[in-house]
């Protein structure tokens, strides 16, 4: 196995027994991305200089010494470009890290590169990004999930160990789940935002891309806790989320929900998903079926709290204080008008014309005020549901990777590629997406990976590690390579 195949675990043993130096683990990844990424289009921005440098000095002895880690476009990086794939964004330059940023330095990381997204995260594809659509390393022909695909091709085409990623309803585990990779969003307070440019804030989470269900268990040990510069950060004390990684899950109770195997899934991905459920039952986990009746609202609720949130928190890009501005406006009206509309892509500006309507007046009671209504049942139906089980078992994605282009004319189609994962984030609990498996080549489609997602209470991620871990060390499916 080359060294780019290596796990962050595997890696960090292979740094600290000096068998490899940092210096070389960066040349092998820089070569990698050299030669696939003009394929693949997982970077943005790439400072190879900065991480060669980094390496020089990196100390192997810190929890992520010497392991370089790519970042999404959308968290501050103090030096790099921030543009969140947008356009409005042109030479924007960090002034400062994100406390996630300065979590991943102090435990010595080093930090690769920028990735591509979905514009200001809205999207499931990445193919709304104004610097073009990343592929899927599975298939070129295919989308590699969203809005977080950038990280998540990087860390399923093996050019990154691992990549952080945000998630505002399903962001980091639609796109893990469709590039074969590890990506967890955590419970909504648990990892710092500060330094995330927001898209809907009661809802977005930083959390980590990894190879492994270990790995992702290292990284939140880095990224979790309280920061005092974001209100929304819970005190909750976090547990040593590698020690709990026993492999053993005997008597653990594991709820599948009866809306999440629906008519329109895949015929595959509800395989594949029954074949793990049907692992955890050997496993000795009991399996309980459950119901969380309020899910089929969860898009539509989706839709307007988080549109809402976005026309508020995008106001700010008004071409006066950072970022691009329209050239010769004849009046500040004019500058703000020209600098949004040249500046914000088509699904941003529908996102924006959507939150804008729903809180406009008359129309807030009946579609904003109703709908935090209806996420309160949702959230309700989860509380429930913890009462009798542990964690739950569903399909991260109702299909595998689709072709590239294939939605891009119905945005409706685009939004249900996130029926499973949007209600986890209305209830601000966690979930994990980790590989169960793969569809059958069939004409020019190839083989094509499948996620299992894994959810938890508020506070639960040391269950969800421990559920897939067990599940991840009895099956191959991580180990498994694309073929680029």
């Amino acid at each position: 196995m080359s060294m780019i195949h290596f796990s962050v675990t595997a890696l960090r043993k292979q740094l600290a027994a000096k068998e490899i130096s940092p210096v070389e683990v960066v040349d092998a990844l820089l070569a990698r991305i050299e030669a696939i990424d003009p394929q693949v289009k997982a970077y943005l921005h790439v400072d190879a200089a900065a991480a060669r440098e980094a390496a020089k000095s990196a100390d192997v002895t810190r929890p992520l010494g010497g392991v370089p880690i790519a970042i999404k476009d959308v968290l501050n990086v103090k030096g790099d470009p921030c543009t969140c794939a947008s356009k409005i964004l042109k030479g924007y330059i960090a002034p400062y890290d994100a406390t996630t940023i300065g979590k991943l330095r102090d435990a010595g990381a080093i930090l690769l590169g920028r990735t591509n997204m979905d514009e200001f995260a809205m999207g499931s594809s990445t193919e709304n990004s104004s610097w073009g659509s990343t592929r899927n390393p599975w298939s070129l022909a295919h989308i590699p999930g969203g809005s977080s695909g950038g990280s998540a091709a990087a860390v399923g085409a093996h050019e990154a160990f691992a990549a952080l990623g945000s998630d505002t309803g399903g962001s980091i585990r639609q796109p893990a789940a469709l590039c074969g990779c590890v990506g967890l969003k955590p419970t909504y307070g648990r990892v710092s935002r500060f330094g995330l440019v927001a898209f809907a804030s009661s809802l977005d989470q930083i959390g980590p891309f990894t190879k492994t269900v270990e790995d992702a268990a290292l990284l939140m040990n880095v990224l979790s806790g309280h920061d005092p510069l974001d209100n929304t950060s819970s005190r909750q004390q976090v547990p040593d989320l590698t020690a709990r990684l026993t492999g053993d899950i005997k008597g653990m109770k594991l709820g599948v929900p009866k809306e999440y195997f629906i008519e329109g899934i895949d015929p595959q991905v509800d395989a594949a998903v029954k074949a793990a459920i049907a692992k955890y039952q050997e496993l000795g986990a009991e399996i309980v079926e459950i119901s969380l009746p309020h899910t089929e609202h969860a898009v539509a609720v989706y839709y307007i709290l988080a549109t809402a949130e976005a026309s508020a928190n995008l106001a700010r890009f008004d071409g006066v204080r950072y970022g691009t501005r329209a050239e010769k406006p004849t009046g500040v009206l004019d500058m703000y008008g020209r600098t949004r509309a040249e500046g914000f892509g088509p699904e941003v500006k529908r996102r924006i014309i959507l939150g804008t309507y729903v809180l406009s007046s008359g129309y807030a009671d009946a579609y904003y005020k109703h709908a935090q209504k209806v996420q309160e049942l949702i959230r309700q139906d989860f509380h429930k549901a913890f009462e009798k089980v542990d964690a739950i078992l569903t399909p991260t994605s109702p299909t595998a990777a689709f072709k590239a282009g294939e939605r891009t004319a119905s945005p409706l189609q685009m939004y249900l590629a996130d029926i499973f994962t949007i209600a986890v984030n209305l209830a601000g609990v966690c979930g994990i997406s980790l590989p169960c498996g793969f569809t059958m080549p069939e004409g020019d489609t190839p083989r094509l990976p499948i996620g299992l997602q894994i959810i938890g209470p508020n506070w639960g991620e040391e269950t969800i590690l421990r559920a897939g871990h067990a599940y991840e060390q009895s099956t191959g499916w991580h180990k498994e390579l694309p073929p680029i």
